[in-house]
């Protein structure tokens, strides 16, 4: 069985895209400037920024479910991605150098089961987690501040 990995759309951020701090606030979001590699993780695109790269910093409905694991939290989005990482069989840098929170749900958003571990060694354990038939999809966290990170499915 093979799995994919699959970044945000950018389309419910492109709004955002462009406008003044001022203009930002407005909407609960914030833009920052990666000032270190590997510190700024992309949502979208599920990389690193770049020293000097802008991204804004909001709050994102992750689960939307209307049952008790409906969750939102903080997320970077790289300013100007447009083209989300969709790749199969392969977990992205970004997310291979964290420990991650692997998190399994149903057809009805219910939390089957979850695991931690380190991202290099993430495909055993999405595999052992899709193996569950009645695992819908999969949400990875960064484990460290608890942030989302991508939607891992059956290929």
């Amino acid at each position: 069985m093979d799995f994919r990995v699959s970044g945000l759309a950018p389309e419910p951020f492109r709004h955002l895209y462009g406008l003044t701090d001022a203009e930002l606030n407005d909407h609960g979001a914030l833009r920052v400037v990666a000032d270190e590699p590997a510190a700024f993780p992309d949502r979208i695109e599920l990389r690193d920024a770049l020293p000097g790269e802008t991204l804004l910093l909001l709050n994102y409905t992750h689960q939307p479910a209307s049952n008790p694991y409906r969750a939102s939290h903080a997320i970077f989005v790289l300013e100007g991605a447009l083209r989300p990482y969709d790749r199969v069989g392969e977990i992205p840098p970004a997310m291979r150098s964290r420990q991650l929170s692997l998190r399994s749900f149903d057809a009805q958003d219910m939390m089957l089961d979850a695991e931690l571990v380190h991202g290099s060694g993430a495909e055993q354990s999405i595999l052992r987690l899709l193996a569950d038939t009645r695992a819908s999809y999969i949400q990875a966290h960064y484990a460290t501040r608890g942030c989302y990170a991508a939607r891992i499915g059956r290929a």
